[in-house]
């Protein structure tokens, strides 16, 4: 394509570092919609004329049959797929192909192809996400009133519901999907009439391509048109985030699969066995999804490397760029997809985790507040009072709920025989109705605001 400056081919092994065919076909589709606008849009400024307008449109229906049936001939002296197209498209219509490079260059054509692409990315994570969060409804519903220890230090600390623990996820997934829109708002600029950096001499309508391409308009900056990749970044930003909140979901699940909590099943699709213990049943899938992290994490790290420190406009450094995002985005659509299929797999053991929410003495904090209200005690004296009482609890090897009166009120004279009424992990949680809290109303309310929001 550049043959009037070269006299040589690139030797073997500069083919072989040059070369992206390999990955960045799959971009093929974002250029042929970037091709077909370009050259719609230099026939109708005059450009172009229009026999050769439909001729070019005519090759690229071609070119995208054969791509989508496999039969596309991508060959590697080409290097990438904007070259590969185009040469296709010369082999099917002739001279006219070499028309519909007018007014633009490879560097706001690769622009053009990634943004789309990214774009594109965002909204599937996005719907991915909001699959998620349904799935998670669907369980937290039946369970707004199902008992479970709430954890600090991964130390029993105060008894919640299980449709609460789950909310508090529908919540997490809620901001990943709202970063990835964030991200996608600011993205939604063509950069395609940038030409190589410094715009272009022919009479180019580039709010036209912008708004068939579905942009929000042109980008403002032709410099900036190709040289930047921020719009990856940031995409892979959220979907790092967004990897973190699956992660920690998936521990969960881990965890609660173990004999030791015994708080949920998973069926046999989900879960792989031993090749030398037959007992074994493991949350592989869980795992699987908990380790993701490390991918996204690292192509947004790769990516971020590979823009560091580079000058205005285009290096062919950037060529880096695109293997890395769709690693990330790969990764991270397997783990949404995985996740989602384990939620709604997953079968709460409720009595389990009813009996393991009184644990620990997850209800000394209702007995605090129990004393502040009923004996008007400063919350600080009533923490001590009930510090005391855990403490005597624990050398009498029973409960709060199961202390005789006489202890407690050998710590506090005003103690009555009510506070048994608010030491059972029911009554605990019932009674935390503050907007947010696990009291199972509340629960249902923010059920109800979900379902409504993602109708």
């Amino acid at each position: 394509m550049w043959g009037g400056r070269f006299s040589e081919k690139p030797s073997d092994l500069m083919q072989a570092i040059n070369v992206s065919i390999g990955f960045d076909r799959r971009l093929a589709m974002q250029d042929l919609a970037g091709s077909r606008a370009h050259a719609a849009m230099l026939a109708k400024v005059g450009v172009i004329s229009t026999k050769d307008e439909a001729a070019i449109q005519k090759g690229l229906s071609k070119i995208e049959a054969e791509i989508r049936k496999g039969a596309f001939p991508y060959r590697d002296e080409f290097e990438d797929i904007h070259l590969n197209i185009e040469a296709r498209l010369k082999e099917l219509i002739g001279p006219a192909a070499g028309r519909l490079h007018t007014a633009r260059s490879r560097n706001d054509q690769v622009a053009l192809d990634f943004r789309l692409w990214v774009r594109e990315a965002c909204d599937r994570s996005i719907g991915q996400i909001e699959a998620l969060q349904r799935a998670l409804l669907a369980k937290a519903e039946p369970n707004a009133d199902t008992l479970m220890p709430g954890f600090t230090h991964l130390q029993p600390a105060q008894p919640v519901t299980f449709g609460h623990h789950l909310m508090a996820y529908v919540e997490m997934f809620g901001r990943d999907a709202s970063r990835f829109a964030d991200a996608r708002t600011r993205m939604n600029e063509s950069p395609l009439g940038a030409a190589a950096l410094a715009g272009s001499p022919f009479p180019i309508d580039r709010q036209m391509t912008a708004k068939a391409l579905g942009f929000d308009g042109p980008t403002h900056n032709s410099l900036d048109s190709v040289a930047a990749r921020d719009f990856a970044l940031e995409a892979l930003s959220a979907a790092t985030i967004c990897s973190v909140h699956l992660s920690r979901l998936a521990e969960e699940i881990v965890l609660w699969v173990t004999p030791q909590f015994s708080f949920i099943t998973l069926s046999d699709a989900f879960t792989t066995g031993s090749s030398i213990m037959p007992q074994k049943k493991n949350p592989d899938a869980a795992e699987l999804v908990r380790a993701k992290i490390g991918r996204v994490m690292g192509a947004l790290t790769g990516l971020t490397l590979v823009m560091k420190g580079l000058p205005m406009t285009y290096s062919k450094d950037m060529q880096e760029d695109k293997e890395q995002v769709f690693a990330g985005f790969d990764a991270l659509e397997l783990s949404l997809a995985a996740m989602t299929g384990m939620v709604a797999d997953l079968t709460p053991n409720a009595a389990r985790m009813e009996a393991a929410a009184g644990s620990g003495y997850s209800t000394a904090t209702d007995l605090a507040d129990w004393l502040v209200r009923e004996t008007g005690l400063p919350f600080r004296e009533a923490h001590h009072v009930t510090g005391a009482a855990v403490k005597r609890a624990e050398k009498l090897g029973v409960g709060l709920a199961d202390l005789p009166l006489a202890d407690l009120q050998k710590l506090n004279a005003n103690i009555t025989k009510s506070v048994y009424g608010v030491l059972t992990p029911k009554a605990s949680a019932a009674s935390r109705k503050s907007y947010g809290g696990t009291a199972p109303a509340q629960v249902r309310k923010q059920i109800k605001r979900w379902k409504e929001k993602l109708a």
